[in-house]
């Protein structure tokens, strides 16, 4: 698999993701307006925070039913440690071990400057594409 992180990157113009500064009311209805079941969640100066789930949401709306969803953010619900973010230079071993345990891995420069997702979804085209390619030239 000789290939760097970048071909699989789906960069940050191409994500969907959540500012650390939204409020719940507006995360939910995006997150919902798009379909998505977690997001990346950044500052507004682009560092990587973490991601939100729908079961954070639903989570934290259950341990605190009296909750204005107006006033808390997306950053005061985001799970410790929760998505790890690569950095751009991560090896092609480390990103396929992180794909299996995310549907999709934040990746982030020198800084934690979130630059976009490799989703296990491109990981496995590639794979099926050389696996048929290969198929194809032994026959």
């Amino acid at each position: 698999m000789g290939q760097n992180l970048f071909f699989f990157l789906t960069n940050k113009k191409q994500t969907s993701f959540l500012y650390d500064n939204l409020s719940l009311r507006d995360g939910m209805w995006l997150m919902r307006e798009h379909g998505y079941t977690s997001v990346p969640v950044v500052a507004p100066d682009g560092e990587y925070k973490g991601a939100v789930t729908e079961g954070d949401f639903l989570y934290y709306l259950t341990d605190h039913p009296d909750t204005d969803l107006d006033t808390i953010t997306i950053g005061e619900i985001l799970r410790p440690g929760f998505m790890h973010a690569v950095p751009f230079n991560v090896s092609m071993g480390e990103l396929l071990a992180a794909s299996l345990e995310q549907n999709f891995v934040p990746v982030v420069d020198d800084r934690n400057i979130f630059i976009g997702i490799v989703t296990r979804k491109n990981i496995l085209a590639y794979l099926m594409r050389d696996r048929n390619v290969k198929d194809e030239t032994t026959e």
